[in-house]
């Protein structure tokens, strides 16, 4: 549970907890063809946290079917936040991204850099990742990429500051002292570069 989801609790309820709405986007999960475990690995991390997962969907790779499902979650006010998994390649049929970047109304190009950068020093083929991030109205929309394993690398960069983003979007703009140090920060930046 992250610092902000445990001071919450600890307000007794004061503090509202964290919205998230799940989207997989997958041909064959659509049709209950594959398991959607990476949808999985998501409630399982906002669980953890504390955060209350209210929507979840399974939709094919169709533009209109993700944006509506997009525009509509966030439009509705009941999440703060949609974490979208699958469909970011590039294949024909991953059209994620272009499905996201037609609803945002401003983009977040630090968030989705983040995501490849937590993947790719280990697993070079995560750079293909074309994934978006932004937001519409006070809803923070992320895209992660389809695999279990990109997913969990995904959420453990967004773990560092999703909790901000999330405040700063409801109008919270306190800026505390940061939960890491600069060194902690930094570090698997210094050990990537290092590598190469």
């Amino acid at each position: 549970m992250t610092a902000a989801a445990k001071e919450a609790a600890a307000k007794g309820g004061e503090g509202r907890q964290m919205r998230i709405g799940i989207l997989t986007v997958s041909d064959l999960g659509a049709v209950g063809q594959r398991a959607d475990t990476s949808g999985d690995a998501i409630l399982d991390w906002a669980a953890e946290r504390g955060y209350d997962v209210v929507v979840r969907s399974v939709v094919a790779d169709e533009t209109d079917r993700i944006s509506g499902k997009l525009a509509r979650w966030a439009d509705s006010n009941e999440v703060d936040v949609v974490l979208t998994t699958g469909g970011t390649g590039l294949t024909e049929r991953d059209v994620t991204p272009e499905a996201t970047a037609a609803i945002l109304e401003r983009e977040a190009e630090g968030i989705a850099e983040a995501i490849r950068t937590a993947s790719g020093p280990g697993f070079p083929r995560a750079w293909l990742s074309r994934g978006r991030a932004g937001t519409r109205g006070k809803t923070l929309i992320i895209n992660l990429p389809g695999s279990t394993n990109g997913v969990n690398e995904g959420l453990a960069m967004l773990d560092q500051f999703l909790d901000h983003a999330v405040d700063l979007l409801g109008g919270n703009t306190t800026h505390d002292e940061p939960r890491t140090t600069h060194d902690e920060r930094f570090s698997h930046a210094r050990k990537w570069l290092t590598e190469f």
